[in-house]
């Protein structure tokens, strides 16, 4: 079963926009020693949509290697169309992840029927699947009737990563199905609140900076020590925020230039962050537990 803390890792770039393969390595290791549990590649936090093919080839063909028999793996696979997706699953299959990492299809808004095809399409190729509900970019919200008939009829689905708002109904899915499959939290601001309705961990953009202030909490709360647990999240809860300032991972591309992890450069139509969040952010990172930071 997927548990802990994975690291939705950014993709660094150069200055011109090129793959910066050296500070890509250099984060990577950085996540190890932090004592992540696991790594997410090519999820949004690392700007796929703007990705070409080889490049993504070239991360996973850097990355894969330094994490195999390390940490757990999953790599992002999902797309708006069945067909293309179907592709992706097939192409990061090769490299033998843990999971892959399936959007629910965006823009286009699948029915129930439609939904579930395409989970079906993606669950044939043979990896198991985690899907990943984010209403607030797909515009779809998977009510408890579709998620209880997609979880009965693709059993190759054994995780979500929610990013679903409504506490209602991520407290209805933890009830129901914590137990059964990996429900982790996609919300870094609600983490505590997320562990403590049985999240299995968290799949987490501000753990590229902050992973080892997440190890920690994690490891805390799991040890029955939850007021300490959040005690520490009281520390770190103002840089998680700063981390959504703005469009992720604009805010986390910055940090992690000032930690020394390359550059801040995002690709179009991403921006550079402006002068008052750098400010800020720069304040943050001044206060802040050294130790909480990679």
């Amino acid at each position: 079963m997927l548990t802990g803390i994975f690291t939705a890792l950014p993709t660094p770039f150069l200055k011109d926009g090129s793959l910066d393969a050296a500070h890509l390595t250099k984060l990577v290791e950085a996540q190890l020693v932090a004592g992540v549990h696991g790594v997410v590649l090519l999820g949004t936090t690392a700007e796929t949509p703007t990705l070409t093919d080889k490049e993504k080839k070239q991360i996973l063909d850097i990355c894969v290697p330094l994490l195999k028999g390390k940490v757990q793996i999953i790599i992002g696979a999902g797309t708006n169309d069945t067909v293309s997706t179907v592709a992706n699953v097939k192409e990061i299959s090769r490299y033998k992840p843990d999971a892959a990492l399936v959007v629910t299809p965006y823009y286009n808004k699948p029915n129930p029927s439609g939904l579930i095809a395409h989970y079906k399409a993606a669950a044939k190729v043979g990896i198991p699947l985690v899907m990943y509900h984010i209403p607030g970019r797909t515009g779809l919200k998977v009510s408890s009737q579709v998620l209880a008939d997609l979880l009965e009829q693709v059993p190759q689905l054994v995780g979500i990563k929610e990013c679903n708002y409504d506490m209602s109904q991520v407290t209805d899915t933890a009830v129901k199905y914590s137990s059964k499959l990996s429900y982790f939290c996609g919300n870094d601001e609600l983490l505590p609140q997320f562990l403590s309705i049985g999240a299995c961990g968290a799949v987490s953009a501000a753990a590229s900076v902050l992973a080892p202030g997440f190890v920690k909490l994690y490891n805390l709360f799991n040890a029955g020590k939850t007021h300490e647990a959040f005690a520490l999240f009281t520390q770190i809860y103002p840089l998680i925020k700063a981390c959504y300032f703005e469009t992720n991972p604009t805010c986390i591309k910055y940090m992690l230039y000032k930690l020394g992890f390359g550059t801040q450069t995002v690709r179009a139509p991403l921006g550079e962050i402006s002068k008052e969040n750098k400010a800020k952010i720069d304040e943050l990172l001044a206060n802040i537990n050294k130790e909480f930071l990679i």
